[in-house]
């Protein structure tokens, strides 16, 4: 073990260190793409220009947003709309200059602006020319261009001016509309990748616990808790559809993450808010000290170091009580599904709740109980922030890549962040990449039929979603492999 790795594991809570292995295999993060990244990194389509006088550009944006309505007049806000004609490129010079009134326009200094009107698809052309006709700075000298222009707005400064030079000029807004920004995920990931492989490690060793108890697959979960130095312990917070919380970054929505990205990763979207007449509210409260704290009313002190706890751990238990669960095993005893419930539980104890008697039933479809004396140890300790909304702001280590039932179910419960080691490209629901045919590894024809093929779900990063979060995939030499079929739903 590294001094490096010792010192991170001197500030781990008592259950961790009495939970880990002497060995502490290392590993690297690689972030999960999201769909768009991977495959509208540049969609192209075909947008109407037209030139006209300085004067005459307010008369041509509207009859251009006339013809098409105000949304798809707006659809292409990483575009410069007026641009000189000295300001084009090169090969859209050449090509303008010759027509019409082009070389009056291209040369000497020219009070004219070329102007994107929209896509083309969106605008009648016959409809489009009477009404450009009808400007008087314009009359008989109607220009019309078609150029193709960048669907989606560029992810860096140097992106842009390329595709400036390319195509059209182009504006880079420090965000990324594909997926969740660098700046975050590089700043997310110095974190994460202090300690993965400590929790990574405990996630293979409860896994292969359970698959030599004859329990599961050799495939396992933990869920930690982090705190960051300087932020206060949220208290009381929830994360609910259509409001506003705070990442697992440890910064809020709405603020770092306005400025980095088009919502930050474990956080809900945002719905904008219903305008207020605030000269109303303000004679109302008339002189009221809006920010007097309550009589009584504590702050939630903030963390001095970065502090990390064992939350939960599981194993899968598929087999268990095999004979009640048909031949693939109990969908339910999935280990992501497991852990989830495990956290549920802790926070339900919190409580206080009245004991009622379990109802004695003949087979436990969840199986949610600990099965492993690893799974209890963790269990017996109490949820370390029991006031927040079931996983919010908490970290999934995963041996295998969750499939699409239980990467729902990472949604729903506001899981923060998911590292997993071994992908699973037939049944996985976190990875973006399309699926291959050949993904089972078998020769010829697979014993299944024919397997493998349509585009990975990537549902980490799905913005129709209400929920999005970062993940990582940890890729390590050292950690033995923990196989599994192909098939297989982990």
């Amino acid at each position: 073990m590294s001094d490096s790795m010792k010192e991170v594991v001197e500030t781990l809570d008592p259950v961790t260190r009495r939970l880990l292995p002497p060995n502490i295999n290392t590993g690297t993060l690689v972030p999960l793409k999201s769909i768009l990244e991977l495959r509208d990194n540049l969609s192209l389509g075909l947008a109407y220009i037209a030139r006209a006088p300085n004067k005459a550009t307010n008369d041509v944006i509207n009859v251009a947003r006339a013809l098409a309505g105000d949304d798809a007049a707006n659809n292409l806000p990483h575009l410069r709309r007026c641009v000189k004609p000295s300001d084009l490129s090169p090969h859209l010079k050449t090509a303008f200059m010759n027509e019409g009134n082009g070389r009056q326009v291209h040369l000497g200094k020219s009070n004219w602006l070329y102007i994107v009107l929209g896509l083309k698809k969106d605008l009648p052309f016959e409809e489009l020319v009477n009404g450009l006709a009808s400007i008087d700075a314009i009359r008989d000298d109607v220009f019309i261009g078609t150029i193709p222009v960048p669907l989606l707005a560029p992810t860096s400064q140097v992106q842009a001016n390329m595709w400036s030079q390319q195509y059209w000029q182009t504006v880079y807004r420090k965000n990324n509309p594909l997926g969740p920004h660098p700046s975050t995920i590089s700043r997310t990931e110095a974190t994460v990748s202090r300690d993965a492989s400590i929790w990574m490690t405990l996630a293979h060793e409860i896994a292969k616990k359970s698959q030599k108890a004859g329990l599961g697959e050799p495939i396992g979960a933990v869920i930690i808790k982090r705190t960051l130095p300087g932020r206060p312990d949220p208290k009381g917070t929830s994360a609910k559809e259509g409001t506003v919380g705070s990442d697992s970054n440890g910064e809020g929505v709405g603020a770092d993450a306005d400025a980095d990205a088009d919502g930050e990763a474990g956080s809900p979207d945002a719905t904008e808010a219903e305008p207020t007449d605030t000269m109303g509210v303000a004679n109302q409260l008339g002189s009221l000290n809006l920010d007097a704290e309550p009589e009584g009313a504590s702050r939630p002190a903030a963390a001095t170091k970065e502090t990390t706890q064992i939350v939960a751990i599981a194993a899968d238990a598929r087999w268990y009580q095999q004979e009640k669960t048909g031949h693939t095993g109990n969908p339910m005893a999935h280990a992501p599904l497991r852990a989830i419930s495990m956290v549920a539980q802790k926070l339900v104890r919190a409580e206080n709740r009245p004991h009622t008697e379990p109802q004695i039933m003949e087979f436990e479809s969840f199986q949610d109980k600990p099965l492993l004396a690893d799974e209890q140890t963790v269990f017996d300790e109490e949820h370390p922030c029991p006031d927040g909304y079931l996983c919010h702001e908490l970290e999934l280590y995963l041996t295998h890549e969750p499939c699409t039932m239980c990467a729902m179910a990472i949604l729903h419960s506001r899981m923060g962040r998911i590292v997993f080691r071994h992908r699973m490209p037939l049944t996985g629901g976190m990875s973006s990449e399309d699926r291959g045919y050949d993904a089972c590894g078998a020769s010829g024809t697979c014993d299944h039929g024919e397997c493998g093929g349509g585009r990975g779900l990537g549902l980490h990063w799905r913005k129709e979603l209400n929920w999005t979060l970062l993940g990582w995939e940890w890729e390590s030499d050292d950690t033995e492999s923990l196989l599994v079929d192909a098939h297989l739903h982990p």
